[in-house]
C-alpha cells in the first residue's frame, strides 16, 4: 500500500463518528503513525503491544493451526479495536456507545 493510501485510509478510520483515535505501530513496538499526543501514544503502544503478544500465544494454545486476526475490548468509557498484522499492528480508540 503506498503512503498516501495508508494516509487516505487513516484519515477515513479518524473520521469516522466517535472514533478518538487511531495509532499504527511497527512489531518492534515503534509508533509510525498516531493520531493521539505522543504519551497517549506510548501508553496505548506499550500496553496493547503486550495484550497482542498474550493473545496470540493464547490462540496458538487453543489452535495452533490459528493466529490472531482482530481484538476487541470493551471497557465502560471506549471500546478499543486492534488489527495486528505481519509487520504492523493498528489500534482503534472509539467511544462507547449503548
Amino acid at each position: 500500500m503506498a503512503e498516501s493510501e495508508v494516509e487516505v485510509t487513516l484519515q477515513r478510520i479518524q473520521s469516522q463518528e466517535g472514533v478518538e483515535g487511531v495509532i499504527v505501530f511497527s512489531k518492534d513496538g515503534i509508533p509510525i503513525r498516531s493520531t493521539l499526543d505522543n504519551p497517549s501514544t506510548v501508553e496505548y503502544v506499550g500496553l496493547v503491544e503486550q495484550l497482542v503478544i498474550t493473545a496470540k500465544k493464547t490462540v496458538l494454545e487453543l489452535d495452533p493451526t490459528s493466529d490472531l486476526t482482530f481484538l476487541r475490548l470493551r471497557t465502560k468509557k471506549n471500546e478499543i479495536m486492534v488489527a495486528p498484522d505481519k509487520d504492523y499492528i493498528m489500534i482503534v480508540i472509539q467511544k462507547f456507545s449503548t
